[in-house]
């Protein structure tokens, strides 16, 4: 996939648009020099797509007064890109622009906490469902014309239901399929099985997942309260070389405060060689909270795992 820079953009504060520039730099950890989104976590440089934009011009409101049509930079993208369909990228995905420029996709749109004075004027904003933003591996100078190459660097998935009633039909699987759903994103989903409430077929299952398919992430659902058949946590650590409770605890903190019930759960998470087992409680409801409380940290700690540093910890910010 190829395109080029339609045109850089930069502020020097937060919440207003940016406004392009001749020319900027990309540094190295940091983003755009003189922006003031850029500095030391997950989102140093976001893009957004001139396609995109025009697509938000075309709305009736817009077309009624063509004056108010927006502009690179309105969104408070630092490169607005052409001829790149930046919805196909995905967490991990490379960007090459210009000759040296080399970034990371780290994040695919983000939420909105209040309505922006675009979604005031127009009733939408594309920029929290069709932009996305990077970290700057290697620095350089940008400017309008240069041209960008996708390089993927697609994180493999595995899947795993532990359900003694779906493994045996008498219930149908949503979890796994709501999985497969939210983390589209990640990369992808090169195993999804629907297996019993058993130790060893769980073991199995996850080794099977990444000795075998070479999976960066497995992901079980179920199996992790506190009744006689759930043993997800005891298969997950028979296989792990080093356990990482953080994210079982995380999931609970969060969770607590939507329900007390959270701390029934024994979640866990670990490493086996260069993968990133995590457990996931079994209920719809219950997957979709605690997948989107630590989605965000998975692209990260999988770069430590795989001994990229632990110069870029700032991923914790949610939004």
């Amino acid at each position: 996939m190829k395109g080029r820079v339609f045109s850089v953009n930069q502020s020097r504060a937060k919440g207003v648009p940016k406004l392009p520039v001749k020319e900027g730099y990309l540094k190295e950890g940091w983003g755009l020099l003189g922006d003031a989104h850029s500095g030391r976590w997950h989102r140093q440089v976001s893009l957004l797509s001139w396609e995109s934009i025009k697509s938000q011009n075309a709305c009736p409101k817009i077309k009624e007064s063509p004056a108010q049509g927006f502009k690179p930079g309105d969104f408070a993208e630092n490169i607005t890109t052409e001829g790149l369909d930046l919805a196909k990228l995905r967490v991990g995905d490379g960007i090459e622009i210009g000759e040296d420029i080399k970034v990371k996709v780290t994040q695919i749109g983000k939420k909105c906490h209040t309505r922006c004075a675009i979604y005031e004027k127009v009733g939408k904003c594309i920029m929290p469902k069709e932009g996305i933003f990077a970290e700057v591996l290697k620095g350089g100078r940008v400017k309008a014309g240069d041209k960008i190459k996708i390089w993927g660097e697609m994180m493999k998935i595995g899947i795993i239901t532990v359900s003694d009633r779906c493994s045996e039909g008498k219930q149908e699987d949503k979890s796994g399929p709501l999985i497969r759903q939210m983390v589209e994103n990640l990369g992808k989903v090169i195993k999804y099985e629907v297996i019993p409430d058993e130790k060893a077929t769980i073991s199995r299952a996850i080794k099977e997942a990444v000795d075998q398919l070479k999976a960066d992430l497995v992901l079980t659902t179920g199996g992790t309260g506190v009744s006689f058949r759930d043993v997800t946590p005891e298969a997950t650590r028979e296989v792990v070389e080093k356990e990482i409770p953080g994210f079982g605890e995380l999931m609970r903190q969060e969770s607590f405060k939507i329900t007390p019930m959270a701390i029934l759960s024994r979640a866990t998470a670990g490493t086996r060689g260069k993968s990133l087992i995590i457990n996931l409680p079994g209920s719809l409801k219950a997957v979709k909270e605690c997948l989107e409380i630590i989605l965000s940290l998975i692209p990260h700690a999988l770069d430590m795992i795989k001994g990229k540093g632990h110069e870029k910890c700032a991923v914790l910010q949610r939004s």
